[in-house]
């Protein structure tokens, strides 16, 4: 196929912030490498667009100069991305005479967290009618809220680890009743998780009441609801990725995270360099293939297709899997994972650049399937109030 106009989108307002520069700067390389002709679209803390050469460089992100790109508002015209640059002056943003800065055929979320990876940027950009490459937003919203995740998990029948939820409210109302029911169905240790982030952010492990009660604190400073789950003495973790769309998806090889501590810190994932130079997901110190039985790993890698095609999902995505001796535990997916997981396609013979095109082609077949379904539907509502029926909307009903 010819080779399309990609927008790399990074960035955004999330703690995962610096996260997805490094996996956006990375994808934006190698699709470059594959000969796309690659916008770069960082989206900073108080959420503007911005492009420029500027963005190329690492260090710009470490001393941010808005001064120093440009500016851009994303617009959707058939089928295609527009970003067009802000204006100055207090015309309007759809005057004749406004600057166009790119136009892109395709749209690649590379956020992590809230407000890029939750869905909510999915819904601008089926709002805006233009293809992009991650999961939709049913999977994208799912795969980001670790509690409507574990439900969906159990009415799957995939196995999960046991675990409770509650609100911040309750938890600051009555926490003592918040407690003694966590205690009452889960065992310590347990492990306590906002719901609604990533990168190991927020989480901590609870050995005991006062650590329990610690950990409610930390979750609750970042977000609203707070999920709580049994925890594993000795727990193994193994990842998997899936690539596709539809009924047309692979598993990778599989990789076996090395633990510093007894929970992978965000530290641990990001900020300890590779002997060989590599950032973000890619430098953490991993055994490849996981060093578990052929029958597991099988049994993983069909699990996993089963769990991508249960949400709908598209694109590349990890699935991360506790193991507790022999037993498999379902942890989380990440729709859109660091590095973009392209550390576990290039031992199967998938390139970082490969991996880009399977994605842009992957998202270019889910837009046309979307303009296969039936989209308005003709009624005499409208109709029936012109001829004054009964004036106005009243007695409309849905």
């Amino acid at each position: 196929m010819d080779k399309l106009r990609l927008a790399v989108l990074y960035g955004s307002r999330a703690c995962e912030h610096d996260v997805s520069i490094i996996s956006g700067l990375q994808a934006a390389e190698a699709a470059e490498k594959a000969g796309y002709q690659v916008e770069r679209v960082y989206i900073d803390r108080q959420g503007r667009w911005q492009m420029g050469p500027a963005l190329k460089d690492m260090g710009f992100y470490q001393a941010y100069d808005p001064a120093k790109v440009t500016r851009v508002l994303p617009l959707g015209e058939g089928e295609k991305l527009v970003l067009i640059k802000y204006p100055t002056s207090k015309r309007s943003l759809l005057a004749p005479g406004r600057q166009v800065a790119a136009v892109c055929d395709v749209a690649m979320p590379v956020l992590h967290g809230m407000n890029g990876e939750d869905g909510s940027l999915q819904g601008l950009l089926e709002m805006l009618d233009v293809p992009y490459t991650s999961a939709g937003v049913m999977g994208s919203a799912v795969g980001m809220d670790k509690i409507a995740m574990k439900l969906l998990f159990q009415g799957c029948g995939f196995p999960v680890l046991p675990g409770e939820w509650v609100d911040r409210d309750d938890w600051a109302r009555d926490g003592q009743q918040v407690v003694e029911r966590m205690e009452a169905h889960l065992s310590y240790p347990m492990y306590v998780k906002p719901a609604n982030l990533g990168s190991s952010i927020g989480i901590s492990r609870a050995d005991d009441r006062e650590g329990l009660c610690h950990a409610l604190d930390v979750a609750a400073a970042y977000d609203r609801r707070i999920l709580v789950e049994k925890g594993i003495s000795d727990p193994k973790e193994v990842n998997c990725a899936v690539l596709g769309y539809a009924g047309q998806v692979r598993a990778s090889i599989l990789e076996m995270p090395m633990h510093w501590d007894k929970l992978l810190s965000f530290d641990d994932k990001y900020l300890r360099q590779s002997k060989g130079g590599k950032a973000g997901m890619a430098s953490l110190a991993r055994q490849i293939p996981a060093p578990i039985a052929d029958a597991l790993t099988q049994r993983i890698q069909e699990l996993s297709c089963q769990v991508f095609r249960a949400l709908d999902l598209k694109g590349v995505v990890r699935i991360d899997y506790i193991l507790d001796g022999d037993t498999l535990y379902v942890n989380e997916v990440n729709t859109i994972p660091g590095s973009l997981a392209f550390y576990l396609w290039e031992p199967v013979g998938i390139s970082f650049s490969s991996m880009i095109d399977i994605m842009v082609e992957d998202a270019l077949k889910a837009h046309a399937d979307e303009h296969k379904s039936v989209f308005s539907f003709d009624s005499t509502i409208l109709q029936a109030q012109v001829r004054g029926a009964k004036g106005g909307t009243k007695g409309v009903k849905g």
